[in-house]
């Protein structure tokens, strides 16, 4: 292809004068070329296509000297990179003369509301450091223009990681009453964001941009006078064309519009505020709720991957909490998980919206992340072991479990072992006994010495503790009170339905309240579904249904630790297990343990939990934060739990695989319920208004066998004083039991390395600084939405730092291990530090 100038030069008639009579406004053109990596094709084929795209661009502005292009999503230029290092080149020049801009500032455009609060802030570590690196600047504007819908603590995250405003194109004008196209973003902890919703569409035909510009100004709010429009072939790439700018460059000229010009969204936004003015932009309203909805099905959309990213956050996450502790630097692993789990966020993966051969990929490359943090988990557990001191003592099987979590946690661990034919029971390591049962082993052999127990464990903050198992089966003690229907202990009474499965009492001791005697309604409600992929137009799946029938209840264990109910039931050719698991002594949760083969084709399943609570009101779970919500039967998305809380009383339901959600009101013969989008079944990357072929051969998502669990969490009223935020982080990444050998050690039996107090402020992450990993990285959230003091003890370096948290606000600290009193605070990217409100002391 020719470099060589085509387009209108300096002195073309396109530089005449507009006439007088043309609007008096300028239309910011932003040339883009939004690129899915992955979607109707697999990511070699976007790999391929980032490279032939950029080309395209880079020979646009040897055509064109005035056009600009805006570029987001990092992954696609590090594919450049790897791939074509004459391209990267000549991007880099274009970058240095400020016409090709970088925006977004992150590894891809994910999914906004199903990825952890850590995992949006690494989307910007790793793209915000790749840009500074190679090309020497960082995006400002934040920009996700294709997700289908935006939580609410993104404008924290988003100025955290050195960007002051956001474009982005859903929930469109039909699907939410935002007040305008530009307005301010708040977050709960105030943070705000400029934001600005993409008129029309994010692209464009290959041809003349008038039919762009003409449905762009009949959603535009006239009022700003100066607006942008977005135009450029996308979603498998392409960017602008000539035909493109050759239009722009004539209705310019034209005065058809106002005023066309190459632009970029920062020139727009500096230009706005120069306009606007200190005032004008106060007076600007402000939006303070999170931005919704598009495609409520893709909550629910292909299970496999939903429950795959869970598990791949919580690894990585867990790896980098051990590799400081052990002073390991393993950055560069690390950082190859993060990017196949940040990757697989991307918007049309995560929400389940590819084809079907795209999540072979996505398995395995989260596959990968998860194999990579189990390495480093493995050789840092090792490594400190190796140090514990554990006197010899015969027949006894040491045993050091560790939890991976910056507060106490006291749990039930499962343990397998080959020791003993007659058993064993638990001691500590000064032979204290240990509550434990015996339990199901994983093996079915005849091996005579292959067992299983299960025992509680009592483990320091960010640390391990040291058990032994010795030979010969626990003695009896008290347990809970036990039937096929009834488990009971010291603070809960739970009573099953024999017809139904599903509870009829759960009474809570402490409040004298029971949470769903008399409650109506089912507990799986099954019903067809005929909607596509994405659940286009879908505001709520509480729809009736019909129950699965009930085939059996067996009582499984009765010990003095835990007794364990299992419910089976069925409907067409689906079969579906549940199993209540109820601690002895204070436990004041339920564990279900849920066993689905699903066989349905285009129908969904929601397991719904209803309460008999008066005047309940509904709050969920975002990344760092959380938000109330109606009670109306929408479906919502969310993190890890909801909670329907009415007048002195409560039910907590944490999950860790699911991310549907909806709390539906009192009506006719059914009291108020938590519903979970346990399961849909739509084609593959179907997309209405394509119908389906009655004839046609197609695949259907989620068939077979799923597993996930869930809690219910009884309260008094107030959700917070129960901390679900913790429960679902320990739900989702358990402690680790490793079987251990005997050898002396500097190292206690029992060592915590750090602790955030376990109250309203959060220890979300635990790692060493990218630069530096002789430094520290601590950051923690505040969970409540209250202000709050949080002391934070850091004895892996020596000191307890204390300082003031807003509500829900997010607090990045830096820590030199040499020299820890030299402690500062840092931004969300690691990129700029300054010295914070807080104070250092000696631990």
């Amino acid at each position: 292809m020719s470099n060589a100038p085509s387009g209108p030069q300096p002195g073309d008639l396109s530089r005449a004068p507009r006439p007088a009579a043309a609007p008096d406004r300028t239309l910011h053109m932003i040339g883009n070329a939004h690129l899915d990596p992955v979607w109707l094709w697999p990511w070699q084929e976007g790999y391929q296509e980032a490279r032939a795209t950029f080309w395209s661009a880079v020979h646009r502005m040897d055509e064109y000297p005035d056009f600009v292009f805006t570029c987001d999503q990092v992954v696609l230029l590090s594919w450049v990179e790897e791939s074509d290092p004459e391209l990267f080149a000549r991007i880099r020049e274009r970058v240095a003369e400020g016409r090709w801009v970088m925006t977004g500032g992150w590894w891809v455009e994910p999914d906004c509301n199903m990825p952890s609060g850590e995992s949006f802030v690494r989307q910007g570590l790793y793209g915000q450091r790749y840009l500074k690196e190679k090309f020497g600047v960082t995006a400002t504007v934040g920009m996700n223009v294709d997700p289908f819908g935006h939580h609410a603590m993104l404008p924290a995250i988003l100025r955290g990681q050195g960007m002051d405003s956001y474009c982005f194109l859903r929930p469109g004008p039909h699907e939410s009453e935002l007040p305008g196209t530009l307005f301010w973003w708040e977050a709960a902890d105030g943070s705000r964001v400029l934001a600005y919703r993409i008129p029309f569409e994010y692209c464009s035909p290959p041809g003349e941009v008038a039919g762009q510009a003409e449905k762009a100004l009949g959603q535009l709010d006239r009022s700003l006078g100066d607006l942008m429009v977005f135009y450029g072939v996308g979603n498998h790439g392409g960017g602008p064309t000539r035909a493109n700018i050759e239009s722009i460059h004539r209705y310019d000229r034209m005065g058809t519009f106002g005023e066309l010009t190459m632009s970029s969204p920062r020139r727009y936004f500096d230009e706005i505020a120069k306009r606007l003015g200190e005032q004008g932009l106060a007076e600007l309203p402000v939006w303070k709720d999170d931005l919704q909805h598009h495609a409520a099905g893709c909550y629910s959309a292909h299970s496999g991957v939903k429950q795959w990213q869970r598990r791949a956050q919580a690894a990585v996450l867990s790896a980098e909490r051990w590799a400081a502790v052990a002073g390991h630097d393993a950055r560069a692993d690390l950082e190859r998980a993060w990017k196949q789990v940040l990757f697989n966020q991307f918007h049309d993966v995560l929400p389940g919206s590819a084809v079907e051969p795209a999540y072979d990929d996505a398995r395995d490359q989260l596959g990968e992340a998860v194999a990579i943090s189990k390495r480093i988990i493995t050789r840092a557990h090792n490594v400190i072991a190796r140090d514990i001191d554990v006197p010899y003592e015969d027949g006894t099987q040491p045993v050091v479990v560790f939890n991976p979590h910056p507060w106490p946690v006291t749990t039930r661990v499962e343990m397998q072992y080959g020791l003993a034919p007659g058993g064993v029971h638990v001691v500590d390591a000064d032979g204290a006994g240990v509550l434990c049962q015996r339990s199901q082993p994983v093996a079915t052999t005849d091996d005579r010495g292959r067992g299983a127990t299960v025992f509680r464990a009592e483990l320091p903050p960010l640390g391990y503790r040291l058990y032994r198992l010795r030979q010969g089966a626990p003695a009896p003690a008290a347990g809970l009170a036990v039937s096929p229907c009834h488990l009971e202990n010291d603070v809960l009474s739970l009573e099953l339905d024999p017809d139904t499965g599903w509870l009829r009492s759960l009474l809570d001791k402490r409040t004298g309240v029971d949470l769903v005697a008399g409650a109506a309604g089912e507990h799986t409600v099954i019903c067809e579904d005929p909607t596509d992929t994405w659940g286009h137009r879908v505001v709520s799946y509480d729809w009736p249904g019909e129950a699965m029938r009930v085939t059996s209840i067996t009582l499984r264990e009765a010990g003095p630790l835990r007794a364990r109910v299992r419910v089976e039931r069925e409907w067409g050719r689906s079969t579906m297990s549940e199993e209540f698991i109820l601690g002895a002594g204070d436990d004041d949760a339920v564990e279900v343990r849920v066993t689905l083969d699903w066989r349905e084709r285009a129908h969904l399943m929601k397991l719904r939990f209803p309460v008999a609570l008066e005047s309940p009101r509904a709050t969920y779970e975002i990344p760092f934060g959380h938000l109330g919500r109606p009670l109306d039967g929408a479906e919502e998305p969310a993190q890890s739990w909801v909670d329907l809380s009415g007048t002195g009383a409560g039910l907590i339901v944490i999950n860790n695989a699911k991310h549907g959600y909806d709390v539906a009101p009192r009506s006719p013969g059914r009291s108020p319920s938590i519903g979970i989008t346990a399961v849909r079944s739509p084609v593959h990357a179907w997309h209405d208004p394509r119908l389906l072929d009655p004839e046609g051969v197609y695949s259907y998502q989620d068939q077979g066998a799923q597993r996930f669990t869930y809690l219910l969490v009884p309260h008094a009223g107030d959700w917070r004083a129960a901390g679900p935020a913790r429960r679902a982080a320990l739900l989702g990444s358990p402690v680790r039991a490793m079987l251990e050998s005997f050898h002396d050690g500097p190292l206690p039996a029992a060592l915590g390395y750090l602790d955030d107090g376990g109250g309203q402020v959060m220890v979300t992450a635990v790692k060493l600084h990218e630069d530096t990993p002789g430094d520290l990285v601590v950051r923690a959230v505040e969970t409540t939405g209250r202000p709050a003091v949080a002391t934070l003890d850091v004895p892996l370096a020596g000191i307890r730092l204390t300082a003031d948290f807003g509500p829900s606000q997010i607090r990045t600290f830096r820590i030199p291990l040499d020299d820890p009193f030299a402690a500062t605070e840092s931004d969300l990217v690691e990129l700029t530090t300054r010295k914070g409100a807080f104070t250092v002391e000696a631990w």
